[in-house]
């Protein structure tokens, strides 16, 4: 099955991605970050705002606009109600990491089967699926820079027709900057760079430097007119953004050194391989290439190390690293393919056993789970829940048999068929606890009244309501009160002080609470920033 998949390398990627992903996306509820970023691709549609880009209405400079203008076309073609449209774009740059994971591991490699793991590895390892939701703009920045890497890594090794390398990685790594700015620069180039001199010293660079500062040139040039352009046409708002965003990454969420040492969780199912594979005295007598080795463990180490020096830390910021990981796994997979028959110590055999024995197991007591989980709720849903159930067991079962044998390709293969299968199936199979708001806002009714914003309406209750929500600000001591005469409100815990503010003007009729929760008011998950009442105000 391993020579079938891997004899087109790229297209299987490419639709496993797909079956992964395209099928069951929507069913996850729109994060802070995605209704942020949606709602400015909304806003470009309907309000032009292609360049000077907008959040309800708002000046939204902190992100470039490449990833938005990509996720504003796919809602031109297929509606901006979509959500597997608006969230497509990132689905494919997972599968854009995977193809350029198999691409630059066969550079390094020179071997298709290892690079393929390291790809299968790569679009299987959970936060990299998890930040395409989260916070899709990341998987846009990485995928674009893994991309100029691919490129940068030809420019140093080749020794002649490296000009258009130099060129698209300029091109590509502009692109990544033109994402989410300098990130993908710090956390996945920067330790690309030191890696690679450490370990193949940059041979040969004397003739190079034309052609790199040619690429540095571009990179300006391509992830740098934007910025430029808004600061020309805005400079005041720019400034004050840009100085806010500066001031956060050592001021906000301030984490310790060691925050991130447990990186390698981030990869999921592949946690106790990753973990091993990080063992450099165990693994370096016993990988296939030594030197790629060094490499994509040093890669993953200084990434890890130059992300954790900075004061600011969040568990997405580990995203890119889980690129060097997985090729770094892969050498501890491909181990174990060519050994794991021949292996009698316990040391090595117990770990094996228990990561992908617990996965089989996993597989075995899905149908119990879900059934337990949802009881009830699987009416409608019963041929799903079947056709699920028959599947995660035969995985299961075959995932033991297997692993029983010390067929370590096949348990591997059945392992991303868990993964796939989980995301196909196991998503759709649970909407009715993750997927259905209590109370949607697209509930209000239509009443003519022009609505505004009191007290903090999170970007979710934008999206979802459709159209810009203007907000009532507060300068100067006052509250600053829209002209018309009647008008509703959206709010959420108002003071007591606001409260008689509002009153000594406007008679206030409550309406109704609109609640984007999925799970019950006493649920430790309800998160109050998702409730706003709605009012109607009139002036007396």
């Amino acid at each position: 099955m391993l020579k079938v998949l891997q004899s087109k390398p790229i297209i299987s990627i490419v639709l496993i991605t797909i079956l992964m992903l395209a099928f069951s996306v929507d069913i996850i509820p729109v994060s802070i970050m995605e209704a942020r970023n949606f709602v400015t691709a909304r806003e470009m549609i309907v309000d032009g705002n292609w360049l000077m880009t907008t959040m309800n209405g708002e000046a939204r400079y902190e992100k470039p606009p490449l990833p938005t203008w990509l996720t504003a076309f796919f809602g031109l073609l297929f509606g901006l109600k979509s959500l597997i449209a608006l969230r497509f774009p990132a689905i494919l740059f997972v599968a854009l990491i995977g193809v350029f994971t198999f691409l630059l591991s066969k550079k390094i490699l020179g071997d298709s089967k290892h690079s393929y793991i390291n790809a299968l590895i790569a679009i299987t390892s959970f936060y990299v699926i998890g930040i395409t939701l989260e916070a899709p703009w990341d998987i846009f920045t990485h995928g674009f820079m893994l991309v100029g890497i691919y490129h940068l890594f030809q420019l140093f090794e080749k020794q002649k027709q490296y000009w258009k390398h130099a060129l698209l990685a300029g091109i590509f790594i502009g692109c990544s900057f033109l994402c989410k700015g300098p990130i993908s620069m710090y956390a996945l180039m920067l330790p690309f760079l030191l890696a690679y001199g450490f370990t193949y010293r940059f041979k040969g660079f004397k003739q190079k430097v034309f052609p790199s500062m040619i690429c540095l040139v571009i990179v300006l040039i391509v992830g740098g007119w934007w910025f430029v352009y808004v600061r020309l046409n805005d400079p005041h708002t720019f400034e004050a953004i840009a100085t806010r965003e500066t001031n956060n990454w050592s001021n906000y969420n301030i984490k310790p050194f060691y925050y991130y040492w447990s990186f390698f969780t981030q990869s999921g199912l592949w946690t106790i391989p990753a973990f091993i594979s990080l063992l450099y005295p165990y693994l370096k007598s016993r990988v296939s290439n030594l030197k790629a080795y060094r490499f994509s463990l040093l890669w993953t180490i200084v990434a890890v190390v130059l992300l954790s020096l900075v004061p600011e830390k969040k568990s997405r910021y580990l995203m890119p690293v889980l690129i060097p990981l997985a090729i770094t796994i892969g050498f501890y997979i491909e181990y174990l393919f060519r050994r794991f028959k021949d292996l009698k110590d316990k040391r090595e055999t117990i770990p094996v056993y228990f990561n992908f024995g617990l996965i089989g197991l996993i597989a075995i007591g899905f149908p119990v789970a879900i059934y337990i989980i949802l009881g009830e709720q699987l009416e409608g849903r019963w041929a799903l829940f079947i056709l699920s159930s028959i599947l995660m067991l035969s995985i299961g079962v075959l995932i033991i048999l297997q692993l029983k044998k010390k067929n370590m390709q096949a348990v591997f293969l059945l392992t991303i068929g868990f993964f796939v299968i989980t995301f196909m199936f196991g998503l759709p199979l649970l909407k009715p606890i993750i997927g259905i708001q209590n109370n949607p806002i697209n509930n209000l009714e239509k009443d003519g009244l022009k609505i505004y914003g009191f007290s903090n309406v999170s970007p979710e209750m934008i999206w979802h309501y459709g159209k810009t929500i203007p907000e009532i600000k507060f300068k100067d001591g006052n509250y600053e009160f829209p002209d018309e005469s009647k008008f509703g409100i959206l709010a959420y815990d108002i003071s007591e002080k606001d409260w008689k503010l509002i009153e000594s003007n406007y008679t206030i009729k409550k309406v109704d609470t609109f609640d984007l929760n999925t799970v019950p008011k006493d649920s430790k998950r309800h998160n109050s920033r998702l409730i706003n009442d709605y009012y109607i105000l009139t002036q007396r």
